[in-house]
Protein backbone atom coordinates (compact mmCIF):
# COMPACT_ATOMS: atom_id res chain seq x y z
CA UNK A 1 0.00 0.00 0.00
CA UNK A 2 1.40 3.37 -0.98
CA UNK A 3 0.28 6.46 0.92
CA UNK A 4 1.15 9.89 -0.45
CA UNK A 5 1.70 12.75 2.03
CA UNK A 6 1.95 16.45 1.23
CA UNK A 7 4.65 18.73 2.64
CA UNK A 8 3.31 22.12 3.80
CA UNK A 9 5.00 25.48 3.26
CA UNK A 10 6.36 25.13 6.82
CA UNK A 11 8.00 21.80 5.94
CA UNK A 12 5.50 19.74 7.92
CA UNK A 13 3.58 16.61 7.03
CA UNK A 14 0.48 15.11 8.57
CA UNK A 15 0.51 11.35 9.01
CA UNK A 16 -2.75 9.81 7.96
CA UNK A 17 -4.87 7.81 10.36
CA UNK A 18 -4.01 4.49 8.73
CA UNK A 19 -0.27 5.21 9.12
CA UNK A 20 -0.69 5.97 12.82
CA UNK A 21 -2.80 2.85 13.31
CA UNK A 22 -0.19 0.76 11.48
CA UNK A 23 2.50 2.10 13.83
CA UNK A 24 0.26 1.64 16.87
CA UNK A 25 0.72 5.23 18.03
CA UNK A 26 -1.78 7.58 19.65
CA UNK A 27 -1.86 11.31 20.37
CA UNK A 28 1.00 12.25 22.68
CA UNK A 29 3.22 9.32 21.63
CA UNK A 30 6.63 10.02 20.15
CA UNK A 31 8.07 8.72 16.87
CA UNK A 32 11.67 7.98 16.01
CA UNK A 33 12.93 8.84 12.51
CA UNK A 34 16.08 7.19 11.13
CA UNK A 35 17.68 8.88 8.13
CA UNK A 36 18.71 6.17 5.66
CA UNK A 37 20.65 6.24 2.41
CA UNK A 38 19.05 7.08 -0.92
CA UNK A 39 16.83 9.81 0.60
CA UNK A 40 14.78 7.32 2.62
CA UNK A 41 13.65 7.34 6.24
CA UNK A 42 12.50 4.70 8.71
CA UNK A 43 9.70 5.77 11.02
CA UNK A 44 8.86 3.84 14.19
CA UNK A 45 7.26 4.39 17.58
CA UNK A 46 9.66 5.58 20.26
CA UNK A 47 9.54 3.38 23.35
CA UNK A 48 7.93 4.91 26.40
CA UNK A 49 4.56 6.06 27.53
CA UNK A 50 2.78 9.31 26.76
CA UNK A 51 2.51 11.94 29.48
CA UNK A 52 -1.22 11.29 29.77
CA UNK A 53 -0.52 7.94 31.47
CA UNK A 54 0.50 9.72 34.69
CA UNK A 55 -2.84 11.49 35.16
CA UNK A 56 -4.55 10.04 38.21
CA UNK A 57 -1.44 8.07 39.18
CA UNK A 58 -1.50 9.26 42.78
CA UNK A 59 -5.26 9.19 43.19
CA UNK A 60 -6.48 7.09 46.08
CA UNK A 61 -10.16 6.27 46.13
CA UNK A 62 -10.23 5.45 49.85
CA UNK A 63 -9.15 8.91 51.06
CA UNK A 64 -11.20 12.00 51.84
CA UNK A 65 -10.77 14.91 49.44
CA UNK A 66 -9.49 18.13 51.01
CA UNK A 67 -10.50 21.69 50.20
CA UNK A 68 -7.85 24.19 49.14
CA UNK A 69 -8.10 25.78 52.60
CA UNK A 70 -7.44 22.42 54.31
CA UNK A 71 -4.47 21.80 52.02
CA UNK A 72 -3.07 25.26 52.82
CA UNK A 73 -3.47 24.65 56.56
CA UNK A 74 -1.76 21.26 56.34
CA UNK A 75 1.06 22.76 54.30
CA UNK A 76 1.55 25.59 56.82
CA UNK A 77 1.55 23.10 59.69
CA UNK A 78 4.16 21.00 57.91
CA UNK A 79 6.44 24.00 57.43
CA UNK A 80 5.98 24.92 61.09
CA UNK A 81 7.17 21.45 62.13
CA UNK A 82 3.75 20.34 63.34
CA UNK A 83 2.21 17.06 62.38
Amino acid sequence: MVIVLTVTAKGQITLRKEVLQHLGVRPGDKLSVDLLTDHRIALRPKPGQPVSTIFGLLEQSNTERLSIEEISEASAAGWAGEE
